[in-house]
């Protein structure tokens, strides 16, 4: 009995290390994608968010929204955009794989004449700790994703003017 214990909390164990190590996460897909053939790639590292939150406040909108705060709370920022047939198949499996198993939030969906977005947020009523968004347009794959701690009421105030 005992060595059929150790054996199945072996196995238990050797699942949750392979889980791991294959968890994804935005800079692991960035890492991954962004050397491919017809593949742009964008990474905005913490420190270049620091430099950027030292500059004045910046209005975004109509003037009445001060994204410098968002600025400044951000860890990280990760952009691919994809021509490539061949890659936007694994781009868009992975991405989905990854909101969903960082538990994400579906913020909105938009469908129109075959071109579909999903925005996706994670944290709680008062702190955004991320936010994907991932759209399809035929031949087209983007996969956006940022990082940080942003206040919900600041992040939803840009989103909002960004749909004005």
């Amino acid at each position: 009995m005992r060595i059929e214990m150790k054996r199945m909390i072996l196995i238990a164990a050797a699942a949750l290390c392979a889980l791991a190590a294959s968890a994804q996460n935005g800079k692991t897909i960035y890492n991954r994608y962004s050397e491919a053939d017809d593949v742009s790639a964008v990474y905005i590292s913490p420190a270049m968010f620091r430099i950027m939150g030292k500059i004045p406040d910046m209005d975004f909108g109509q003037g009445d929204v001060n994204i410098s705060e968002i600025i400044r709370s951000m860890n990280g920022l990760y952009i691919i955009s994809s021509a490539n047939s061949s890659v936007n198949w694994d781009l868009r499996r992975d991405a989905e794989r990854f909101v969903k198993s960082g538990r994400y939030e579906l913020l909105m969906e938009m469908k129109d004449d075959g071109e579909v977005c999903h925005i996706y947020t994670l944290g709680d009523e008062k702190v955004v700790k991320g936010f994907v968004l991932l759209s399809f347009d035929g031949p087209e794959c983007n996969f956006i994703c940022m990082d940080g701690e942003m206040p919900r009421d600041r992040f939803e105030a840009v989103i909002a003017a960004g749909a004005r």
